[in-house]
């Protein structure tokens, strides 16, 4: 049974990701809302601190855990954030929580793998200065560290790319087989090439490149995710998916309407946005029908919440998303508790990490490198 910190914990998702072959020491999270679903989730047991991370100190940090897990936030990361990098107010909470680490390894208490989870435009913020800082932080710890891209959209109906940075202490032993000579794709883009390549020879040389395989072509799809009766939600008026499709260009109006004449039902997602026409800020609704959800996003991160339409022949309806979808979108299985105020849900889903993409980096990446074998787990079907 492996043991893990969780920072940044949330609602639990990389816990339900790494599975009943882990043991939870601690988690954390600023947010006494997320923290009460996540007992709700995980029980009372103690293990959850709810608090600033700049106030966690290694007396809280019980037992030497083999994994310290760090989901820290992401909006001064984004591409719709306000691009302060690490030295904005949330993202750099990463420096606080590195604290923690720094100490525990002054403890000789240092995990044996370090697994951080952010946006994918931390390979390029501040001209990729943020993630060579990263890296090096890694470095001058003693942690050799590769980084990997992943999309939900391999596991489940939901376009979420995410970096993954995997840290292994210098006392572990990484087996060949889990390392490549070079990136392999999908999960070393070439935007995660370009920053590699950016950084200086001495951090450069020592970067790994993860050796993971490609998950079986996944079984689950967007419309198979959708609920006929909504409790968080209302389904639109016919005046109000008349004005939504009003709100779509030309380009978007015409998916919808091929969508009429696909002969089966059909589930497309709509984010809102600004667009400049003719030197005018006009805002329109834009539609995806290749059977993936937008990526789930928070107000907080630069968006609106995220609409569907169902069009079924020349029926189309319309409405946002429900709670227990964006759960479905998330990985999460129907018995995992949710707000019941539906803003909160969407803020606990959209701010996650995917289950079942944690459940494939623990199987094929971190369990390996802790010798374990055979580890189950509690993911989505």
């Amino acid at each position: 049974m492996a043991k893990f910190y969780e920072f940044f914990a949330g609602g639990g998702m990389a816990r339900a990701g790494l599975g009943t072959g882990w043991t939870c020491l601690f988690a954390n999270d600023f947010d006494h809302k997320k923290g009460l679903t996540y007992q709700a989730n995980w029980g009372t047991d103690g293990e959850l601190i709810v608090g600033d991370v700049k106030q966690i100190t290694t007396s809280q940090l019980p037992d030497v855990a083999d994994l310290a897990w760090g989901s820290f936030p992401c909006q001064d990361l984004s591409l719709a954030g306000g691009g302060a990098g690490l030295r904005g107010e949330r993202s750099g909470t990463f420096y606080p929580f590195w604290d923690a680490i720094r100490g525990l390894i002054t403890e000789g208490r240092a995990p044996k793998l370090i697994a951080l989870e952010n946006v994918c435009g931390t390979l390029t913020s501040h001209e990729g200065k943020d993630f060579e800082a990263i890296c090096q932080t890694f470095a001058d710890a003693g942690y050799r560290c590769g980084a990997l891209i992943i999309n939900a959209d391999l596991f489940l109906p939901h376009s979420r790319p995410r970096l993954f940075m995997i840290g292994v202490h210098s006392d572990v032993r990484i087996d060949p087989s889990l390392l490549a000579p070079g990136p392999v794709e999908p999960f070393h883009t070439r935007g995660l090439q370009s920053a590699v390549a950016r950084l200086p020879a001495s951090l450069k040389q020592d970067m790994l490149w993860w050796n993971m395989p490609i998950p079986s072509r996944r079984n689950t799809t967007f419309v198979s995710l959708i609920e006929e009766n909504p409790t968080s939600v209302s389904w639109h008026t016919p005046a109000e998916t008349k004005r939504l499709l009003g709100m779509m260009s030309p380009i978007n109006l015409a998916k919808v309407n091929a969508a009429k004449r696909a002969g089966r039902r059909m589930v497309g997602s709509v984010y809102k946005r600004t667009r400049s026409e003719e030197g005018v800020k006009v805002q329109r609704a834009e539609i995806r029908f290749d059977d993936v959800s937008g990526c789930l996003r928070t107000p907080a991160g630069g968006s609106s919440r995220q609409v569907i339409v169902v069009v079924d022949g020349a029926k189309v309806r319309s409405r946002l998303i429900s709670a227990r979808e964006t759960a479905r979108l998330m990985g999460l299985h129907d018995d995992y508790k949710l707000p019941r105020n539906y803003n909160e849900a969407y803020h606990l889903t959209g701010d996650g990490v995917a289950v079942p993409v944690v459940r494939h980096l623990a199987h094929h990446i971190l369990e390996p490198l802790l010798g374990m074998m055979g580890t189950a787990a509690r993911v989505a079907a």
